[in-house]
């Protein structure tokens, strides 16, 4: 009996042993973004998260908190630490310092929704022009390619910046389309505070009805700043077209109501984070990928559709 009860010690010693060189042997990967705030960026990182678990990674998520600087420095922590693999969520033309000292250390560095850069495997998104393209022309046909538009834009982000540069063109497109505001909220608190504050100087510059068409937006935390003042004004009966992208469960809230908030693009967080995580395992498995970009499909949401997402 002794024999046996030793025989069973030793052998879950060795299962703990066996479970610890597991543990250490899993991937470990760090995701670094300084726009956590915002919650496209929580959906991506949940997305990769979920992902990751499935695989049995060890994954370290890095917020700086708006400081794109501070980005470099957590490259360079993460190298030192000897992860496997990294993830930004930024335009990496200002964090190439931190690429280059990762791809001096043989660590692949993947871009989560950033932007292309030869240092990167690859940058895993959704097609920003096509989503700008959907959410500007819905916007031309809704005012009849006429009126005056205020834009939102964000164009030291990549992924956002070419948005604003398709809707540019979409609207220009168009002789009695005039952009009376183009305007670059502060997102360190989100976005929708300071775009609301932007939008209620814009209206006080604009009073009378029928001098502000439409609001473009390059993501939705602007569109429901534009929203919030619109109605604070009393102004929400003049038709004002509101469009943004990424259909958070706000902007699908304000869609579904029926109000000046008509239209926004669906991004497939998860989808994103999960081809992430898939991009990341393939590379760490040995295989080359030569896509510079991966797309991940998306969908216009309007009130005729909006049901279909706020079920998900």
């Amino acid at each position: 009996m002794r024999r046996l009860a030793v025989i069973a010690i030793v052998l879950c010693i060795v299962s703990i042993g066996f479970g610890t060189v597991a543990a250490q042997d899993a991937p470990s990967v760090a995701v670094i973004t300084p726009y956590l705030a915002q919650p496209g960026t929580q959906f991506l990182v949940e997305g990769f998260e979920a992902a990751a678990e499935d695989k049995g990674w060890n994954v370290n998520v890095i917020d700086t908190a708006g400081d794109v600087a501070a980005v470099i420095s957590r490259i360079e922590d993460m190298v030192n630490q000897g992860v496997d693999a990294l993830v930004i969520n930024v335009d990496p033309a200002q964090v190439e310092a931190g690429l280059q000292i990762a791809a001096d250390a043989s660590i692949p560095v993947f871009g989560m929704d950033a932007g292309s850069n030869p240092l990167l495997v690859t940058n895993v998104t959704s097609n920003g022009y096509a989503m700008a393209a959907e959410t500007a022309s819905y916007v031309v046909d809704r005012i009849g390619c006429a009126g005056r538009v205020v834009m939102f834009v964000f164009d030291p982000y990549p992924p956002v910046q070419k948005r604003g540069i398709i809707a540019d063109a979409i609207f220009a497109n168009c002789p009695d389309i005039e952009v009376i505001d183009r305007i670059t909220p502060d997102v360190n608190d989100g976005g929708i505070a300071d775009s609301r504050a932007q939008m209620e100087a814009v209206l006080a510059a604009n009073p009378n009805t029928g001098s502000i068409s439409a609001v473009w937006a390059a993501w939705d935390q602007p569109a429901l700043g534009a929203l919030q003042a619109i109605e604070a004004a009393g102004r929400e009966n003049e038709g004002i077209v509101i469009v943004g992208i990424d259909a958070n469960p706000q902007a699908l809230d304000a869609i579904a109501a029926g109000g000046n908030f008509e239209a926004s693009v669906a991004q497939d967080f998860s989808g994103i984070g999960a081809a992430t995580a898939s991009a990341v395992e393939r590379v760490l498995a040995g295989e080359t990928i030569t896509q510079s970009v991966i797309y991940v499909p998306t969908v216009l949401v309007t009130n005729a559709n909006v049901g279909d997402f706020l079920d998900n």
